[in-house]
């Protein structure tokens, strides 16, 4: 029936797709639907963050850029760099997200919710970053009820062209960036290397050792376009670390130090590969083939010195097999349709005994079609349909509309949409004596968003304010009376918020960016649980500041053309964590904090810069996570060079 629902939608979009012809929108690179299209015309809410950002920022990670320069993106760390962290859009936990780098999904199946951790990727080697807020599970199917985030990694260009920045600074911190780029007019390449290490600051606060970390990576692309009609896009990226931490506990009995020193060590691999066909036979369709691979590989063993002897090993692989086609009827009208198979397989093992595999696969048809239905009116309806070899079939939809004021100046915009997450191989097969039980099936969610954009022209300010609405029941969590096993909760978890942003280049000395995020959220899969434990007091969701700002201030100093500063302001409201540095799981409280960023950038030459920075200036003791130590004063130094 289903089946019969999507070929009937496709028919009946085909035949009502010329209603509108006329085209006035210049067209921006931007992808919620998977094709290029103007951000004029978009009716989700989006933040584009592009290669001349990139150019100017400093951060090592990309956790860091995205938590402070875009709206309800709220990022926490467990401990310095290479740490666990998460992005939680709209208020939701890192599992309703989803992440793909260059167009491969980056979620980890031997996870324990199939989500995916910040902490391993690096900026130097990225050119552009969408963040898509929202329900997008329509076109980018389970755990996308939040939103997406999109990175892609730097690509060849015609010529010849090398790159090389090195950065020095506290705590023993080095990050060297090199690469090699260029083509012609038909192939291009880029091969990107990166070695970022530090001695680190200790992971949780009771203590003041620090714990290393260690970061190799490659990026790697090869364009080739055969001729007019047919192209092959290729990319890879491989991030190689290592990670000492300090192991929570409570008692010697759990095998580990009770100072909570770095006794544990981590060793990891992260891989992406996808090699694409595109095919154009005419100028209005497109047709894409892809193959795509995600390996994940986690080696936890203990370190030297510590009573812990056990090893522990997940691996996470999934192929992905894709066909994506689109159909421009015109400039306005266009529909996206496509076909997907992923086959998810997670591996362990302790000590390298043998090696227990679980597997699963879904299979997905969807479709997005962008109308403009008048002259100002824009708007997207979209449809999915997956099966889950275990979870079963879930379908999903998206509207979206957009409407453009006749002086291209304010735009009011709005979506509505419903979403679903299937559980992970990790929650299926877990912690029970018969293995899989049947039992644990999809969440799902329904959401809606509004807003305004709004740009002042005279005095050179954009404006953007959106409110959303989210709501998800069947909740899948873990921790049950008799300890992990994962199962559907009854209750309905709700997050609710303002989303403000807005930039203003004041004069030609002094620009200022400001963001801010109020965020109401409910945990009913905890408050209203009849067996809930009387520990959860507060039905926030956690982790979640009810107000989050960000203030940026870039100015030039009079006189001082080549150099540009850069102050960064964040502050964040109290939060509600749970005990998970002391393995008490009660309820605890992250306090606000104040953290102040500075940036100076000199420009030596045409090929050079040269950049200064100073970390939490006013050495602000924080936490993102209760219990796990976060950056104090430090000091980075670095030169950039363009051959």
């Amino acid at each position: 029936m289903k089946k019969k629902c999507y070929i009937y939608c496709l028919i009946l979009i085909f035949f009502f797709n010329y209603s509108y012809l006329k085209a006035e929108i210049p067209v921006i690179v931007i992808a919620p639907s998977k094709k290029v299209q103007s951000i004029s015309t978009v009716g989700t809410s989006v933040t584009v963050l592009d290669e001349n950002f990139f150019k100017n920022s400093n951060e090592f990670f990309l956790g860091d850029i995205l938590s402070q320069n875009t709206t309800s993106t709220n990022f926490f760390q467990s401990g310095g760099h290479g740490t666990a962290s998460a992005i939680q859009l709209r208020g939701l936990p890192k599992r309703y997200s989803t992440v793909y780098i260059d167009g491969v999904k980056m979620s980890d199946p031997s996870s324990v919710s199939n989500d995916f951790d910040f902490n391993n990727i690096l900026t130097s080697q990225l050119s552009r970053v969408e963040i898509l807020k929202g329900n997008q599970s329509s076109v980018y199917g389970s755990g996308a009820i939040g939103g997406t985030i999109h990175i892609t990694t730097k690509k060849g260009e015609p010529g010849f062209n090398r790159n090389t920045s090195y950065t020095t600074g506290s705590n023993g911190t080095h990050n060297l960036s090199t690469s090699l780029s260029g083509g012609d007019e038909k192939k291009t390449y880029y091969v990107g290397l990166q070695r970022f290490q530090t001695d680190g600051i200790s992971q949780m606060t009771h203590n003041d050792e620090k714990d290393r970390y260690r970061n190799n990576g490659l990026i790697a692309s090869f364009n080739n376009k055969f001729s007019d009609t047919l192209e092959v896009q290729s990319n890879a990226r491989v991030a190689e670390t290592y990670l000492q931490y300090d192991a929570a506990c409570v008692s010697s009995s759990f095998g580990c130090s009770t100072t909570r020193d770095h006794s544990e060590e981590v060793d990891g691999v992260e891989a992406s590969t996808n090699i694409s066909l595109i095919y154009e036979p005419t100028e209005k369709l497109t047709n894409k083939f892809t193959v795509a691979n995600t390996y994940i590989k986690r080696i936890y063993a203990a370190a030297a010195g510590s009573k812990n002897t056990a090893q522990d090993n997940y691996y996470g692989d999934r192929y992905a097999f894709l066909y994506q086609g689109s159909y421009n009827f015109n400039l306005d009208n266009s529909i996206v349709f496509g076909i997907e198979r992923e086959d998810d397989k997670i591996g362990y093992n302790k000590d390298m005994t043998g090696i227990e595999y679980k597997d699963a696969y879904v299979v997905s048809r969807y479709f997005d079609f962008q109308k403009r239905f008048t002259k100002n009116i824009y708007g997207t309806f979209g449809s999915r349909f997956d099966n889950h070899s275990l979870a079963g079939n879930e379908d999903s939809h998206r509207t979206t509309l957009a409407y453009l004021f006749d002086d291209k100046s304010t735009k009011l915009k709005g979506s509505y949409g419903t979403g679903f997450r299937y559980p992970s191989l990790y929650e299926f097969y877990f912690y029970t004596s018969a293995g899989y039980d049947g039992n644990e099936k999809a969440e799902n969610s329904k959401s809606f968003d509004i807003g305004l954009e709004k740009s002042f022209s005279n005095i050179d300010l954009d404006m953007d304010i959106s409110y959303f609405n989210i709501k998800y029941h069947d909740v899948l969590e873990g921790w049950q009376a008799s300890g992990w096993d994962a199962g559907n909760h009854p209750g309905t978890v709700k997050t609710q918020g303002l989303e403000l942003m807005t930039k203003w280049k004041f004069n030609k000395i002094l620009n200022f960016g400001f963001n801010y995020t109020y965020t109401s959220t409910y945990d009913g899969a905890e408050q209203d649980d009849p067996n809930k434990s009387s520990s959860y007091s507060n039905a926030q969701l956690v982790r979640v500041p009810r107000n989050l700002i960000n203030l940026s201030t870039e100015f030039k100093i009079p006189g001082y053309k080549n150099m540009d500063l850069t102050l960064n302001t964040k502050w964040s409201d109290t939060a509600r964590d749970y005990g998970n540095g002391n393995r008490t799981f009660n309820d605890e409280r992250i306090d606000d904090y104040l953290v102040n960023d500075l940036l100076v950038k000199y420009n030596l030459w045409n090929t050079h810069n040269l950049f200064f920075n100073v970390t939490n200036i006013f050495d602000e003791k924080y936490e993102t996570a209760k219990d796990y130590s976060q950056m104090g004063r430090s000091f980075n130094i670095g030169i950039k060079k363009k051959y």
